[in-house]
């Protein structure tokens, strides 16, 4: 099988880099149906060209490259064990590449591999069917979305919606309550995957399974491809919209699936996927490994261009930050506010904060700006070069901000999702900042990033270190600020007005 190795590095890269034209043909729809001038479209502007430059450079859309799924279908009697090896060694390559991020850690050291190998990483699924042709399908879902995943035991009590039954009307309160509670953690708009039934663990399997298809076909269930088309309808009336910022698109799909269960348990498994819906899969050659056609895509037909024009649209009216800063120029921000941000800044994701809680900073952190990013990164000679560098959700490291804020005197923070209470109180008391950065826009903001000024904590993992960027026009939005005002909170309770109308 001498093309089987370019064939799967292929199939890894263009996933990575390229969304398929059902999604880009959903998400368009989303951004011309936005309320222009709201947050909600600079999201999708951004957004928009950030789908642009990573299929230009053939660069990751999102940073976080997920858990590499592989589902395979390969005929009766093939040997199986070289084509899993294969895959690892294309996994291995497209790490090397910069294609994806190195995401396998392990569970009990806590160290990463630094290549995405490791025990069940990548995940396989393998099946036999009685074609003569492998089928290679690969979903890359991340971190950020994949903790939306949501389960439900029927019946229960659902804040907003009340009594979820064990019928279909029960199952629909559970998918809504489920988008309602990913508000703008995971990347909105997002695509469901969901399966009604089953035991737990396989619930959860058949729900992501529903990811591959495509978002504009129908099922073929008459029952369900009703309730997918009203789920749609009224997860879009929440007003959730991109990011969590409000607006008019909140999902872009909902594939629904049942299996039978048993007398005692009836559960919903909700798979979450983020806007970067990123899956492909290939047809190959049994004999040599050579890719014979396409799944979701047609090489032959042009790729659609998602932004108006290049880069994104500035109002003039953004707020030029410069780091250092000062409490007085923090305190002089209000929640709403467009920010361009200039100067240097730190990354610090979940390892960083749990170390921080421990140890006194390598660095000094009085003025800066803490970026929760976990950047693809790539060694180029003596230095480093950004490849992807999004936001990653930030309501993981509320249980640590607050300390951090207050100890070492870091006057904003950047991340995606918005943080809670603690956080808040931190802000209006020492005079810091939230920072909401676009979920997913990887290439923009590795753009923004003009050189790479140094690495600490390297031992953490290249996602888990403390980068040291020089940035120019990182644009944010000031979503929590230094006076107590959240504008997730305040989301967050429109929503859930809006969602307690749909019981």
């Amino acid at each position: 099988m001498q093309f089987l190795a370019a064939s799967l590095l292929e199939l890894i890269t263009q996933t990575s880099t390229n969304l398929p034209p059902d999604v880009r043909a959903a998400m368009s729809r989303a951004l011309q149906s936005e309320t222009p001038a709201t947050q909600s479209a600079q999201a999708f502007d951004v957004i928009a060209s950030n789908i642009d430059m990573a299929y230009d450079d053939e660069a990751p859309i999102c940073q976080d490259t997920g858990m590499p799924t592989f589902v395979i279908h390969a005929p009766a009697g093939f040997n199986l064990l070289p084509l899993r090896s294969s895959i690892h060694a294309a996994v291995e390559e497209a790490t090397r590449r910069g294609k994806l991020r190195p995401n396998s850690v392990d569970s009990l050291s806590g160290k990463n591999s630094g290549n995405n190998l490791g025990a069940e990483t990548p995940v396989i699924h393998f099946d036999q069917w009685d074609r003569d042709e492998i089928e290679i399908k690969l979903i890359l879902k991340g971190g950020g979305c994949e903790n939306m995943n949501a389960q439900y035991s029927l019946p229960c009590e659902l804040p907003r919606l009340g009594l979820a039954d064990r019928d279909l009307e029960g199952v629909r309160k559970c998918i809504l309550h489920a988008v309602w509670q990913a508000q703008g953690y995971g990347c909105a708009p997002g695509a469901l995957g969901v399966c009604i039934g089953s035991d737990r663990a396989h619930g959860y399997h058949l729900a992501k399974m529903q990811l591959f298809r495509t978002l504009d076909d129908v099922n073929p269930e008459q029952a369900l491809a009703e309730l997918e088309a009203r789920i749609m309808d009224e997860a879009n009336r929440i007003g959730i919209g991109a990011m969590g910022f409000g607006g008019k698109s909140t999902l872009i799909g909902c594939k629904i699936t049942a299996a039978n269960r048993l007398p005692a348990s009836f559960f919903v498994s909700v798979a979450y996927d983020c806007w970067a819906f990123r899956r492909l899969g290939v047809c190959l050659d049994p004999e040599t490994g050579a890719i014979t056609r396409w799944l979701y895509r047609d090489p032959e037909r042009p790729v659609e261009r998602m932004a108006a024009a290049s880069g994104f649209p500035l109002s003039g009216r953004e707020i030029i930050l410069n780091t250092p800063l000062t409490e007085e120029a923090v305190r002089s921000l209000k929640a709403g506010d467009v920010v361009l941000l200039n100067g240097e800044m730190y990354t610090g994701r979940d390892a960083v904060h749990s170390y921080l809680m421990k140890h006194a900073p390598p660095v000094d952190l009085r003025g800066t700006v803490l970026y929760h990013c976990g950047p693809v990164m790539l060694k180029q000679g003596d230095g480093w070069v950004a490849k992807a560098a999004g936001p990653t959700t930030s309501a993981r490291e509320e249980p640590y901000e607050h300390h951090v804020i207050r100890a070492y005197g870091v006057r904003a923070v950047i991340g995606k999702g918005g943080m809670g209470g603690q956080t808040l109180a931190a802000m209006k008391d020492a005079g810091a900042v939230y920072l909401h950065a676009i979920g997913g826009a990887a290439q923009v903001y590795a753009r923004a990033i003009r050189k790479v000024l140094g690495v600490h904590l390297l031992e953490l993992g290249v996602p888990e270190a403390m980068w040291h960027f020089q940035v120019k026009d990182f644009l944010a939005i000031v979503t929590m600020d230094s006076h107590g005002r959240s504008l997730h909170s305040e989301l967050e309770g429109q929503t859930g007005e809006a969602l307690a109308l749909l019981r």
